[in-house]
């Protein structure tokens, strides 16, 4: 097997998701947005007006759960602003029965540097992926 490398380096982010990208990543987006809190820079996501007819509305939740956190999300009529990156702390978090939200606030507990997440409905997460809590301790500690 061929030796690849990888080169990472660190530039300001200023990222723009909407339009025909928006039917893509409509169920992506709160990951995405937990990814951009800690990207330098600003990430805008536009034209996602479906986020707010989902299990919950997405856009509102993930603001308020993400800025629970420390984050600084500000909510948009069809999306989200979110400017990184900021270091996050724990919170008590609701999934309002929303297996997204609930994968998204059980990632974003991994990135806390101070305190706990506790994750009210977690069990929200099963609607989608069962698996999810023993496949994360797996990647996590092999």
């Amino acid at each position: 097997m061929k030796k690849r490398s990888l080169r990472v380096s660190l530039s300001r982010l200023r990222l723009r998701i909407d339009g025909e990208l928006i039917p893509r990543l409509i169920d992506e987006l709160p990951i995405i947005a937990l990814l951009a809190t800690q990207a330098n820079g600003q990430t805008v996501i536009a034209d996602a007006e479906e986020l707010r007819v989902k299990e919950t509305d997405r856009i509102q939740v993930v603001a308020d759960s993400l800025n629970a956190m420390g984050a600084n999300v500000v909510p948009t009529e069809d999306g989200m602003v979110i400017t990184g990156p900021t270091p996050l702390h724990g919170a008590d978090l609701e999934t309002f029965g929303d297996h997204r939200i609930g994968m998204m606030a059980a990632i974003a507990a991994l990135l806390v540097r101070d305190g706990n997440v506790v994750l009210d409905r977690a069990e929200a997460i099963n609607t989608s992926y069962p698996s999810f809590f023993e496949d994360l301790e797996t990647l996590l500690h092999g």
